[in-house]
């Protein structure tokens, strides 16, 4: 059973792509990275030893592609190939094709990926191999009528599942039956665009749930153990944002139980490598098969954490032949681990993909390694300072990780941690991020999967509602918006100069007048008070300030008319309103519907001369790798159409023009 190989080739990108490059070259393999043209100077490209270009940007044209893969390996030299998690990891077709090509694929045999890659499959083989699972209707007959029949029989709350895939894509929540056939129709249609199939299935929504996982692993020689739990509740569009290990929800005993069976699943296809068996876990502490990722999971590290092992490693040597090396009745769980997803997005307005610069990007753990465990912390990323954040592809940036004897120590690590991480200039989670982490829900332990519909987004809202920027926060941003350089602001007025502005601050306008004063002092007026701040040192973006004899250090970066501040963890975009009002004016309001990111057209909803309403969806967008519609801020007729699908549009094209008739 021994295959040797000297060679990884890893098919992926970012943060997992160093991630495996850094444990291969550790054991004393070669490594070979992949990348499209919008990756060209990627971190992953400079960490291996061999880097391949594979083709242009769109993933259908380099991650996704097969052949330039294969291409890859052959001119490389490469004789093993690690997938990482997304694009390929999980294709039946591409590791079969890496094993007719010689070489070694560094994941499950392809026999064990297809039988999960199908859900409503996947949910028969547990069925028969006596793996709970969730009540519902999984069978082949996909016709409207049969789909609407089922969904009567197994009741509302209801979930539409794409049987092809995952990620939230295809996946729809139907509380009642006239919801059902619109819901039907937008998950096939996503699920067909991501997937290639419109295939669905449906389950009964367990509503306060957890979602529960366990880290298995099996070798070639027949043995497979689970590495205990990892909760992983807290959730938008159905993508995980927080994890940890265990879950505060399971005993001993539970771990048992839903440890064996997950043995149970990955024995019954033939496992081999670093799987994961998802669960949800009902109040009443029932547990059902909700799907197996046949790879490497994004929060192995929380698992890592707490066992001391490297699964990639781990990966490595099971591939190569060697058995586990330990038992079940060997795995021991140390203390806690708890690990944050920080990424491109803005929370605050629907969770949607942010582009833009990482113009200043400093990782909280200082002379840190990528990867590197200090002090009970850890950061994985494949970001580097002043690189664009790309709309191809996922808009995770980095993985922030801590561990402690106990959850409290974990979870005080990781708030400390995400405060001394900072990206600024393009929008991020990490202020809401910060936000869930200190909320008492997850203090206690309680989070389910509804913790962000019913803790953070209020009643009538539909996205959390973002704090509003500190006097600190208006102030240092209305003194960088007078200064000669983006990053560093050094003032360039004169002592006794003074000046006023409004700023916009998300929702709301403030008011701010600045006097200059002597020795690197303003005195800066805002909602009617006066206060005296000082700019103490000022290195890059990092500065140092006092305000009332207390000096704090905060980081600031201007960006023209827009200032992003970073201050005690929270970051706030602040912006002059005189150009805010000119942008508002000309991104919409008037029927002028622009895309709000660089993306793919999926779809046109509509033609010229077409009757719209307010909140008529026009375009289906996707970028990052999920949907969004666009949708018409007027009533009125539809007078210009200015794109079709596939086209591939940048940020604040012009999509469609509606001229109002509405009053």
């Amino acid at each position: 059973m021994t295959r040797s190989f000297t060679t990884v080739l890893v098919a992926n990108r970012g943060e997992i792509a160093c991630r495996v490059i850094r444990s291969a070259r550790a054991l004393g393999y070669r490594t070979v990275a992949v990348h499209s043209d919008a990756d060209a100077g990627a971190l992953h490209t400079r960490l291996a030893d061999v880097a391949v270009r594979i083709g242009p940007a769109p993933v259908r044209e380099s991650y996704l592609s097969v052949p330039a893969i294969l291409a890859a390996a052959a001119a490389s030299g490469a004789d093993a190939v690690h997938p990482g998690y997304g694009f390929l990891s999980e294709n039946d077709a591409f590791a079969a094709a890496c094993e007719a090509a010689g070489l070694v694929f560094i994941g499950p045999p392809p026999s064990a990926i297809l039988a999960m890659g199908n859900k409503a499959q996947s949910k028969r083989l547990m069925i028969a191999a006596k793996v709970p699972t969730i009540p519902g209707y999984e069978g082949e007959d996909q016709s409207e009528e049969a789909l609407a029949r089922e969904a009567g029989r197994v009741g509302y709350p209801l979930l539409i599942k794409a049987a092809a895939g995952g990620g939230g894509r295809g996946m729809r929540l139907v509380h009642a039956q006239d919801e059902f056939l619109p819901s039907l129709r937008t998950a096939r249609a996503e699920a067909e665009n991501a997937f290639g199939s419109g295939e669905v299935l449906l389950e009964r929504a367990l509503v306060e749930a957890r979602h529960v996982e366990l880290q298995v692993f099996g070798d070639r020689h027949g043995h497979v153990v689970h590495l205990g739990e990892r909760d992983c509740s807290i959730q938008r569009r159905h993508q995980k944002i927080v994890e940890e290990a265990p879950s505060p929800a399971v005993s001993p005993a539970l771990r048992a139980k839903m440890g064996a069976a997950a043995v149970d699943a990955a024995k019954a296809i033939g496992y081999v490598g670093a799987g994961t068996v998802e669960f949800l876990l009902d109040q009443d502490g029932s547990f059902y098969f909700l799907e197996m990722n046949t790879r490497l999971q994004v929060e192995h590290p929380v698992t890592e954490m707490i066992t001391g092992l490297d699964l990639v490693a781990l990966q490595l040597r099971v591939a190569a032949g060697e058995p586990l090396p330990f038992t079940q009745e060997e795995v021991r769980l140390e203390g806690h681990a708890v690990e944050v997803r920080l990424y491109a997005e803005d929370p605050y307005g629907g969770f949607l993909p942010q582009t833009g610069r990482a113009t200043v990007f400093r990782p909280g753990i200082e002379g840190s390694v990528e990867g590197r465990v200090v002090d009970g912390r850890r950061i994985d990323h494949g970001l580097v300072e002043g690189q664009e954040v790309s709309p191809w592809y996922d808009p995770m940036l980095a993985k922030l990780v801590a561990h402690g004897r106990d959850r409290g120590e974990a979870v005080r690590r990781l708030r400390r941690l995400l405060e001394d991480t900072v990206v600024l200039g393009t929008t991020t989670n990490k202020t809401f991020l910060g936000e869930v982490l200190a909320h008492p829900v997850f203090a206690a332990g309680e989070a389910t999967t509804r913790f962000i519909a019913a803790h953070c987004v209020p009643e009538g809202k539909d996205a959390p509602v973002a704090p509003a920027a500190s006097d600190d926060a208006i102030a240092l941003a209305a003194i960088a918006l007078r200064t000669r350089d983006a990053v560093q602001p050094t003032p360039t007025f004169r002592a006794g100069s003074a000046y006023g502005l409004r700023l916009r601050d998300g929702a709301r306008a403030v008011d701010v007048r600045v006097v200059a004063q002597d020795g690197g002092m303003f005195d800066v007026t805002v909602a009617g008070t006066t206060r005296s701040v000082q700019l103490v040192e000022q290195v890059g973006a990092r500065v140092r300030y006092r305000v009332d004899g207390i000096t704090r250090a905060g980081d600031v970066l201007r960006d023209g008319a827009t200032v992003h501040v970073d201050l005690g963890g929270a970051v706030h975009r602040l912006e002059d309103e005189r150009t805010y009002v000119v942008r508002r004016e000309a991104a919409g309001g008037d029927g002028r519907i622009v895309s709000p990111m660089n993306g793919r057209i999926v779809s046109v909803s509509v033609a010229v001369g077409d009757a719209v309403t307010k909140g008529t969806v026009l375009v289906v967008l996707e970028a990052m790798k999920m949907q969004h519609q666009v949708v018409s801020d007027v009533e009125g007729v539809v007078a210009e159409v200015n794109v079709k699908a596939d086209d591939q549009v940048g940020n604040k094209k012009l999509l469609v023009r509606v001229e109002p008739t509405g009053t």
